[in-house]
Order: structure tokens, then C-alpha cells, then sequence
């Protein structure tokens, strides 16, 4: 049974861990956290960017499910584990000369802990046009790998934003035999793109987009600016995936681009390979970091980034109890020490 204490979130106590975000990677890094005996807080602005979808896939166990049930089962393991989460924004952080944090909520709450985490996801800029952002993760799509199933063999239409476009268009031919390209007049595309939706039967339709028309609650078809309506049963459209980074960016750490198809589809903040960032302490897990991970793979990434953060607490942990045992300097200590060297102190035992 765990019997610790945990530091009170309101009494300003130095917590071992805070975590920004209670998505899937901020609350799989709290409960790893929780499961090794650490006092963990984490912070939930309330927005998640899955919330205006009813159901997520590609997550074992758990296809289907609606991702808000998904958080708060989530939410109820933190707690299991002694943690706690807390509904705020965080507005402010700030590393001191000890290496500790301290992160200002919106409210005007302090947090300080030894590590902190920075799960805050990203946030997709959609294309204006009129019924898109309203349509958004219902009949307005983006991911096949999310959506595809839901609507294969309808007439799926792609909004074209650049060459990747032709990537989208491609991938969504796997899904429905009914995919048209509406191609803007900006994008210029190269007689090899031309020959490979031709050979996929996409069809490009060429003129600016003007709105989406919608009936019963039902996305009906795409209106051109010539007047022209095609009907559609879906539409993919280029979201622009940013990773929420401002609370970053007050300790220093810069976002980068990140492209797909030679096209800048996002940004994100580099981290190495278990979520660190270039200023110690500060880890950074999920969609913050890769742009493309889904559910389960942003939930795995909290958990690798939560055993990191433990690692590096039970390493200062134990460069301190080092540090407190040498000092004040004792012969008594140094005699333990030197027979745990040569296994004297184990000759009691039997041991030869």
C-alpha cells in the first residue's frame, strides 16, 4: 500500500513532478510518475484537440471509444496513484538557479516542483473558408488514419493547398473510389503529379473555393466561386499543426518547422529521444513534439517521458544522499564504506 505524503498543490510545497496538459501524454506521464512514488500534479486547460470528435481509433483495446471518456478513466489513474489534476491555465514558468520551476496558473496559482513536463499539444489552423472550422472532425477531415474507415466508398473531396495536397488526395484514394482534388489557383503542380492522379482516378477540379454547403446537419458539397456546387460526403482539408508552445518559449525553448511533401505543414519543439529539451529539467511529450502522433502514440510517449523523469529525480536523489553522508566527515562512515568495498561487512553471513 502506498502510504506517502504528497506535497499540497495549494501549500506551495516543491513537488517531484508538474505536468502542463491532460491529454494522453500528460496524464500517462502522471500516472508513471504516481507508479514510482512521485509526488505529480498536472495542470488541464480543458481543451483538448480531439474534442470535437465522437469516437478515436488505432488505439488498442479502446477503438471507438469517445476520447473525452478516454481522459477522464485517465484522470481517475492519477489520482489512483496519488496525483492530482488540476483544471487552470498555465500563463507562466520560470527555472531558478537551483533547477527547480515555478509555473504561474491564470488564476494566480503557484506550482513549484524539481521537474516539469509540457504535454500541451498542438492546435490545427484551419483553411478559411466558410464551414470548415463549424464541420471540423465530423464530415471535415483530416487524418485517413482516423476518419477513413467512417467514410470509405463516399465521395470524398480533398481541398487543395499546395503539392502536398496531391500526397492527400493519393492517400485518400485507398479509402473511397470518389476522390476529387479541388486544386486553388495558386498551386502549380508538376506533370508527374498530374500523371498519378490520373492514374488513381482522382479527379482535379480546378477554382477557388467559396464555402461548403451543408444540409440536415450533413456537409452536401463544395461551392465554387464560379457558382458551381459539387457534391461531397466529406472533405479533407491541409489543418496547419502548431505545437502550444508560449509556456516553452518563456524558458527558452524554440519551436521549428515541420514539413511533409516539401511542405511546411507545422511546427513543433525538438526534444531528444526520451522528451528532453536543451534546459535541464524540462521535458516536453506528445503532440508538442510529433505533430503526428495519434492517441495511443502520444499516450506511449507521456509514459517513456514520465520513467525519464523518474530516472533523473532518483539521480539527483541519490547525488544528494551521497553529498549528505560525506558530510560531516566520520571515520565510522568511512569503515562502513570500505566494508562495503571488501565485503567485510558481509563475512557475518557466511559469505567467504
Amino acid at each position: 500500500m502506498n502510504t506517502r505524503t504528497s506535497p499540497s498543490k495549494e501549500s506551495g510545497d516543491l513537488l517531484d513532478a508538474l505536468v502542463i496538459g491532460g491529454g494522453a501524454a500528460g496524464l500517462s506521464a502522471a500516472v508513471t510518475l504516481g507508479r514510482a512514488h512521485r509526488s505529480v500534479v498536472v495542470v488541464d486547460a480543458g481543451h483538448p484537440r480531439n474534442a470535437p470528435a465522437t469516437h478515436m481509433h488505432n488505439f488498442l483495446s479502446r477503438d471507438g471509444m469517445n476520447p473525452a471518456e478516454v481522459l477522464a478513466i485517465g484522470r481517475d489513474e492519477v489520482a489512483r496513484y496519488g496525483g492530482t489534476v488540476l483544471s487552470g491555465l498555465a500563463v507562466d514558468a520560470a527555472r531558478h538557479d537551483d533547477g527547480t520551476f515555478t509555473v504561474t496558473l491564470d488564476d494566480g496559482r503557484t506550482l513549484r516542483s524539481r521537474q516539469l513536463v509540457v504535454a500541451t499539444g498542438l492546435t490545427d489552423r484551419l483553411p478559411d473558408v466558410p464551414g470548415v472550422a463549424e464541420r471540423w472532425g465530423r464530415d471535415v477531415l483530416h487524418c485517413p488514419y482516423c476518419h477513413g474507415w467512417e467514410v470509405s466508398g463516399q465521395s470524398i473531396g480533398v481541398l487543395g493547398r499546395g503539392p502536398f495536397s496531391v500526397h492527400q488526395a493519393l492517400l485518400w484514394r485507398q479509402w473511397s473510389a470518389d476522390v476529387t482534388l479541388f486544386l486553388d489557383e495558386l498551386t502549380e503542380l508538376a506533370d508527374s503529379a498530374w500523371e498519378e492522379l490520373a492514374a488513381r482516378g482522382v479527379r482535379v477540379v480546378e477554382g477557388a473555393v467559396e464555402r461548403l454547403e451543408v444540409a440536415d446537419d450533413r456537409l452536401t458539397g463544395v461551392r465554387l466561386a464560379s457558382g458551381q456546387v459539387l457534391p461531397v460526403d466529406a472533405l479533407v482539408v491541409p489543418s496547419r499543426m502548431h505545437a502550444n508552445a508560449d509556456l516553452l518559449a518563456r524558458l527558452g525553448v524554440a519551436t521549428e518547422d515541420v514539413e511533409m511533401q516539401g511542405t511546411v505543414v507545422g511546427s513543433r519543439v525538438p526534444t531528444g529521444p526520451m522528451g528532453a529539451t536543451d534546459v535541464p529539467g524540462l521535458w516536453v511529450a506528445g503532440n508538442t513534439a510529433d505533430v503526428a502522433a495519434q492517441v495511443i502514440v502520444a499516450a506511449a510517449d507521456g509514459v517513456r517521458t514520465g520513467a525519464a523523469v523518474n530516472f533523473a529525480l532518483v539521480a539527483a536523489d541519490t547525488q544528494a544522499a551521497v553529498a549528505q553522508r560525506r558530510e560531516p566527515f566520520s571515520a565510522q562512515a568511512e569503515r562502513e564504506l570500505d566494508d562495503r568495498r571488501t565485503g567485510a561487512g558481509l563475512r557475518g553471513l557466511g559469505v567467504a
